[in-house]
């Protein structure tokens, strides 16, 4: 197979998933893209994960935002790296543009930011699911495919059918602020209630902006009795 690989290689090189420049290996980046990508890693809220750009000694830190929160749908939530000019295009390309061989390494960059979530413990992965009619057109959800790669990478089983999205809504690209939290209202249900109920769940999105839909599906999941509810995204909106 290493030989037929190199073969293969001859042909049709690796190239960087965000760039398109040819790359020595299939490591999905070249080193001048993974250089500019601004991975998010400590310091970060302890709950929502967004970065705290001031030095702190304190690991256990709240952003201005959660420590006024009383309440939310959600444990933690944690993303891989900041969705900007630097790294939105290997996000779209994702997408909206077929390129689905970007799960692979896209996966490997949610392992690495599930750490927190995989070490409060979780059991089963739940992908954001696109209305049929969306998926019809798409004809694949982007989020179930993170999920499948972050499923072989930790053992975690996913499940891709108890949580479904029943009402037709515009995309959330069209709205801002509070309007977003309108256009999702109600849009999640779940229907294999038994699945969920005490289940720890990692929700999977390709980026969190507002938070919006992640929220709503959380909602969901806790109304049909999931333990708990965290959310995984490889980006987000973080200024």
């Amino acid at each position: 197979m290493s030989i037929l690989s190199k073969i293969i290689d001859s042909f049709l090189p690796p190239r960087c998933i965000n760039c398109g420049k040819v790359i020595p290996n299939d490591d999905g980046l070249c080193e001048d893209c993974f250089q500019e990508i601004t991975f998010i890693s400590s310091p970060y809220c302890r709950k929502c994960g967004s970065p705290l750009y001031e030095e702190t000694s304190s690991k256990k830190r709240l952003c201005g935002r959660c420590s006024g929160r009383k309440s939310s749908p959600y444990r933690l939530a944690r993303s891989a790296f900041e969705y900007d000019e630097a790294s939105k295009n290997m996000i779209l390309s994702f997408k909206f543009w077929d390129k689905t061989e970007n799960a692979k390494v896209l996966g490997k960059c949610l392992t690495i930011a599930s750490k927190d979530i995989l070490e409060e413990g979780a059991d089963i992965i739940v992908p954001i699911p696109l209305h049929f009619t969306r998926l019809f057109k798409r004809r694949y959800n982007q989020s179930a495919l993170l999920a499948r790669e972050l499923s072989k990478l930790t053992g975690l089983k996913v499940d891709f059918i108890s949580v479904i999205r029943h009402k037709k809504t515009r995309p959330q690209v069209e709205f801002s602020g509070r309007a977003r939290v309108k256009n999702v209202r109600g849009a999640f249900s779940v229907k294999n209630i038994d699945k969920i109920k005490g289940q720890r769940i990692i929700l999977i999105d390709d980026v969190m902006t507002t938070g919006s839909t992640l929220m709503e599906c959380a909602k969901a999941l806790n109304k049909a009795g999931a333990k708990s509810v965290d959310f995984l995204t490889v980006a987000r909106v973080t200024r």
